[in-house]
């Protein structure tokens, strides 16, 4: 299957590092044989419809400037647009950066790669928290795969297990803590006392915490997060607007250690049912499956045959994110006939 990357940032690495080390793996496991035949990032394109040589592509993201510039043949000033009218591929990998207000450039970047009969994988949430409905009609329209796993939860199999084992399942209630920045901020100030400002700045300094943290500790990430499990796993359509959102900020260390001292933790929970849409702190028993620490994410599922089930793992990381990508290209390679 010819694969096309659509941003080459962090994931793009991540991902390619991730086929280049699971090649041989895949192929003997899975019988899935996946070729690279353009990858594009802001400032141009390598493209070669023989497959391009991982390694190499790997070296060029490493280097300063456009991957175009540092392999012979690099078109510099081509585009994703160009890439994906142009370049033969079955499946394009979108992976270019997150907006939430208008789902730009990926929604068009998905938008174009369906209706040319592409197959589509993504980890960027702006479109689908933009287009959900829109890009799902799309996709049965043209008869191609539509896989978004990696949009929520990072390595976390939610949509895998509720759209596969779980399909018979009627799912009524998902609650979840979905953010692993304000987790690791309301972990440290439970445990050290530490104050919301010290805290913020330690997770900035690991990597944990964007320069810009405040998508995430106002709310805004989780609700983008919890709009897409909702469209996707109780059929609703729904907007971020239509999201209740209150973020962390005026969560003291004491209110955390006070938390505990009752049997509780203080969470940044997301939850939707036919009645409620919101994200909130919440007290969770210390003994509930959503009292994770740390940089970890879960959530639950309400169910009418299963109950509950809870999933808990690394909700973001290069690597761990490709967890998700590949499982949803191996299932698309598996799905059609290429």
């Amino acid at each position: 299957m010819k694969v096309a990357l659509i941003g080459f940032g962090n994931l793009g690495k991540g991902l390619t590092r991730v086929l280049l080390e699971k090649g041989d793996y895949l192929k003997e496991k899975s019988g899935v044989f996946l070729e690279v035949t353009a990858a594009v990032d802001s400032g141009g394109a390598i493209i070669d419809e023989e497959g391009i040589n991982i390694k190499d592509l790997l070296e060029a993201g490493q280097r300063e400037g456009s991957i175009a510039e540092h392999i012979d043949g690099g078109e510099i000033g081509t585009t994703a647009l160009d890439v994906i009218e142009r370049v033969n591929s079955d499946l394009v990998v979108e992976l270019t950066p997150t907006s939430i207000k208008d789902g730009e450039p990926g929604l068009t970047h998905i938008k174009k790669s369906m209706e040319l009969g592409k197959h589509v994988v993504t980890a960027n949430k702006g479109p689908l928290v933009v287009g959900f409905q829109e890009l799902e009609k799309l996709s049965k329209e043209a008869g191609v795969e539509f896989r978004y796993s990696a949009t929520v939860g990072g390595a976390m199999p939610i949509f895998g297990l509720a759209k596969g084992q779980m399909s018979g399942d009627s799912i009524s209630e998902i609650q979840g803590v979905l953010n692993g920045t304000t987790n690791y901020i309301l972990t440290r100030m439970a445990e050290e006392g530490a104050p919301f400002d010290v805290v913020l700045n330690e997770a900035q300094e690991l990597g944990i915490a964007e320069e810009d943290p405040t998508l995430d500790i106002d709310g805004v990430d989780t609700a983008a997060k919890i709009t897409i499990l909702t469209n996707s796993l109780l059929d609703r359509n729904v907007k971020l607007d239509d999201v209740k959102i209150e973020g962390i900020s005026r969560i003291g260390p004491k209110v955390t250690k006070l938390a505990q001292e009752t049997g509780n933790e203080v969470k940044l929970v997301g939850i939707a049912n036919s009645h409620t849409l919101e994200v909130s702190p919440k007290l969770v028993p210390s003994n509930n499956p959503l009292a994770v620490k740390g940089s970890l994410n879960s959530v639950t599922l309400k169910t009418d045959l299963a109950k509950e089930i809870t999933i808990t793992g690394f909700g973001a990381g290069p690597r761990e994110t490709s967890s998700a990508l590949l499982g949803d290209i191996v299932n698309v390679y598996k799905s059609v006939e290429v």
